[in-house]
């Protein structure tokens, strides 16, 4: 029992820090900074977008024996290709392994180091990919890397600063919020940019194949420690999710919701720590970004291998997502997350439906359900996200008029009503069934 529960700690552990990267860094402060006094209100939307979403996906991973293709396959092999390339390649080389990098020379380098041209964050993003190859190139040995070592150290640098934020608050908290937007859906709207959710059941295959290598080989085990493993990382991103939060509160009647969110933790960490904040600073970010990448780059290259049977070998792709992250990392982290924003609400809304529709996939008989609710949903996303690139406002005004569309989820009745069309539709195995009765 003893043993169980320390492995369940450190697959938690090691979850917790794959998650906790850039994003979750960048993000929180910053909704302090907005919401004021009512961040709680913000924080409960970024809770849910991002801790609850991300349990969900586990869930429906741990029961797919982690493989994200399995989770999506009753929407159809083109849908489940589709979404589940799309979300690797965004939590991958082309959105948030780069991020990591990124935001570790912006928010932990740079501050010490200061102004030195374009030469710094190049040498930076070199050795930050040469350390991820060399931790993620065994795969066996991710897990314990992550969850023995690194998260502690994580962990103890972050309580550090949020305890002293707490005892000794930076300034005082402004009783209005600085945006008139809806606080709750803002932070819905922040934790969809974290990609969790997507990486989720990525990480899950990485989770399960380490609860496999300790020796729990009876698949309702291996279901069970998952999603405990998934409880404890998710309750240690909540209780540092609300510090930063917090913290960020402190700064609002002395900052303004232009201020850029790299910015706000160097902010911080100055204003409680002085000087050897930014070397607190420089260890959470460096920690926090290198453990995400390790995970991620272990996660997208096990996809990968896995669609193609292995005949693109998993320490091939890994030195591929590495090459191809250095350089996309050199983009920065404003332009990286300008990029991200509208891909991801094209393909956060599909994965969403099709993974509450896998928990609940045994009271589901017909596979055109799923495939109805995928279609519509991705039909409304790519939608709304063009409407409000290209500003065409009959179409933005006709979405918002649907039910949850103040909180981002404009999606879910036509999500419902795709399912339930689906429904109606025969599987062509089952009319196959009822001729073959006859022949």
């Amino acid at each position: 029992m003893k043993k169980q529960q320390t492995d369940i700690a450190v697959v938690g552990f090691a979850l917790f820090s794959m998650f906790f990267g850039a994003g979750n860094l960048l993000f929180p402060p910053y909704l302090g900074l907005i919401s004021g006094g009512s961040w709680l209100i913000s924080l409960g939307g970024f809770i849910l977008a991002d801790v609850g979403l991300s349990l969900l996906v586990i869930t429906a991973a741990a029961k797919c024996e982690g493989e994200l293709d399995t989770v999506l396959c009753r929407a159809g092999n083109i849908m489940a290709k589709l979404i589940g390339i799309a979300s690797v390649l965004c939590i991958g080389p082309l959105l948030a392994i780069p991020r990591t990098a990124a935001t570790t020379y912006e928010m932990g380098i740079s501050p010490i180091i200061g102004s030195t041209g374009t030469l710094a964050p190049v040498i930076v993003s070199i050795v930050f990919f040469g350390l991820t190859l060399f931790l993620t190139i065994r795969p066996s040995k991710v897990v314990d890397i992550i969850g023995k070592i690194l998260t502690p150290a994580l962990l103890i640098a972050l309580a550090v600063l949020i305890i002293i934020g707490i005892i000794s608050p930076i300034g005082g908290v402004s009783e209005k919020a600085l945006i008139e937007n809806s606080l709750f859906a803002e932070g819905i709207s922040q934790g969809y940019l974290t990609m969790d959710a997507l990486g989720a059941a990525a990480l899950a295959t990485v989770a399960i194949s380490s609860i496999s290598e300790r020796g729990y080989n009876n698949p309702k085990d291996k279901v069970k420690l998952t999603l405990k493993a998934g409880l404890v990382a998710g309750l240690a991103l909540t209780l540092v999710y609300g510090g930063l939060t917090y913290l960020g509160s402190t700064l609002s009647t002395a900052y303004g919701v232009d201020t850029p969110q790299a910015s706000l933790m160097v902010v911080i960490t100055n204003s409680l720590l002085g000087y050897p904040g930014k070397l607190v600073l420089c260890i959470i970010v460096s920690l926090a970004c290198l453990t995400t990448a390790i995970g991620l780059t272990s996660a997208s290259a096990k996809y990968f291998a896995s669609i193609s049977n292995n005949k693109i070998k998993y320490e091939t792709v890994v030195i591929v997502v590495c090459l191809f992250s250095a350089v996309v990392s050199n983009f920065g982290v404003s332009t990286i997350i300008k990029f991200s924003a509208p891909v991801l609400e094209i393909v956060y809304p599909v994965l969403i439906a099709l993974v509450v529709m896998t928990i609940f996939g045994e009271k589901i008989k017909n596979d055109n359900a799923f495939k109805g609710a995928g279609y519509v949903t991705l039909f409304v996303s790519l939608l709304s996200v063009l409407s409000n690139l290209l500003s065409i406002n009959q179409i933005r005004d006709l979405l918002n008029l649907l039910p949850f569309a103040s909180i981002g989820f404009n999606w879910i009745l036509p999500a419902i009503v795709g399912a339930i069309i689906g429904g109606f539709i025969k599987n062509k195995s089952e009319d196959e069934k009822q001729l073959s009765k006859y022949a």
